[in-house]
């Protein structure tokens, strides 16, 4: 069974995450949609709600499962008994930033890193965009999934 882990804060998810989990569904035979828990960061979601945005937004997936986790991904890898990290690239800054930790990652494991480009229409988007229109009243219903929107229009 081909398992990759897709780690990340997801504050919120964006509909470029949600791009990345749909395209990869096919290429793996579970996705495991992995939300970092790093204490001295501040979120402006709660970790629960994170973690309800991305089972509702793949409800109908049952090839999705959304966990939470702390320290190194590659150990998560270990204990999941997944080969793959999946990651999602925007532009080269994205690629240069990646490509060190996959490095590091194969380094220290024989966990593969697994790219996808996101699509050109959502390349756009990131978590702190969709948080900045957010605390400034904007309308963020084109830069996530509707169960983030529902939950905060």
């Amino acid at each position: 069974m081909k398992k990759a882990i897709f780690p990340g804060s997801f504050d919120p998810i964006t509909n470029g995450h949600y791009d990345i989990i749909k395209r990869s569904v096919s290429l793996f035979d579970k996705i495991i949609v992995a939300i970092g828990v790093n204490a001295e960061k501040k979120y402006m979601f709660s970790l629960e709600e994170r973690k309800r945005f991305i089972e509702e937004a793949f409800k109908e997936e049952p090839k999705v499962k959304v966990i939470t986790y702390s320290g190194l991904t590659i150990d998560l890898c270990k204990k999941e008994n997944a080969e793959f990290i999946l990651r999602g690239l925007r532009n080269p800054a994205d690629f240069e930033f990646e490509k060190a930790i996959a490095h590091t990652n194969r380094s220290l494991s024989k966990i593969e890193t697994v790219f996808l480009l996101t699509a050109a229409g959502t390349s756009f988007i990131s978590s702190s965009i969709v948080r900045d229109v957010l605390r400034n009243g904007g309308d963020i219903s084109t830069l996530v999934p509707e169960a983030v929107y529902k939950k905060v229009k």
